[in-house]
């Protein structure tokens, strides 16, 4: 990993800009799942990961209670993640269809993993300024990765976000629909491509699949 990578995750780790996400996630931490009593839970914000040459970015909204907070690594350790990363090595992006724990072994081919928002909110209803405070991070991110062709958004907050992002960021005015797959040129000449969050809930609704996802990201994979 690059000295400017190394410096961004490092000032990511330590960011306590938003008290109220900060103290849940220590709640979090101490009050435990049953099946992760004996855990111990990373409780901090979460970096993104992967390969710094990446030409693909898949974006979350922010990690989950029980999977990125405990783990210390994006969509690590929880349902989503294990739906995610078994897509992921069967588009051959990951070279293991796992995703457990930080020393997993997994890497990621031409992809890099990371959430707009770096702390678990409650509810997963993070406040406008805590969104604001962590833009900087995920435009850092975008900055670093200079190879980026391709933005996968998983599910439609995260992509109302990215779409806000470029907004401040781009004078960005176009009005954007959520549908799975669908390409977006954005003005910065990357793609960004929707799709359903690969959350158990829909899972089970059948309103995403294996099959879908492998499909969209094969597509993503032929445009890089």
């Amino acid at each position: 990993m690059s000295i400017k990578f190394k410096k961004l995750n490092n000032s990511i780790v330590k960011c306590k800009s938003c008290p109220r996400l900060i103290a849940f996630s220590k709640k979090i931490s101490i009050e435990k799942r049953k099946q992760n009593m004996k855990d111990t839970y990373w409780a901090k914000p979460v970096t993104g990961f992967g390969d710094i040459k990446a030409k693909l970015l898949i974006v979350g909204l922010a990690p989950a209670a029980h999977g990125g907070t405990r783990t210390g690594r994006a969509f690590t350790g929880d349902k989503s993640g294990d739906f995610l990363f078994n897509c992921l090595f069967k588009a051959n992006i990951s070279n293991i269809s796992t995703s457990t724990h930080i020393d997993d072994g997994l890497k990621l081919n031409k992809t890099y993993i990371t959430n707009i928002l770096k702390c678990v909110p409650p509810e997963d209803k993070p406040l406008k300024n805590e969104l604001s405070n962590c833009s900087t991070f995920f435009k850092n991110e975008l900055t670093l990765l200079k190879n980026l062709k391709v933005i996968i958004a998983l599910g439609k907050v995260s992509f109302d976000n990215c779409i806000e992002f470029y907004k401040k960021n781009y004078h960005f005015d176009k009005k954007l629909i959520f549908i799975h797959g669908v390409k977006y040129l954005l003005p910065d000449n990357k793609i960004l491509i929707p799709s359903y969050h690969p959350s158990p809930r829909n899972v089970n609704r059948k309103i995403i699949n294996t099959q879908k996802m492998v499909s969209l990201l094969k597509k993503a994979k032929k445009i890089i």
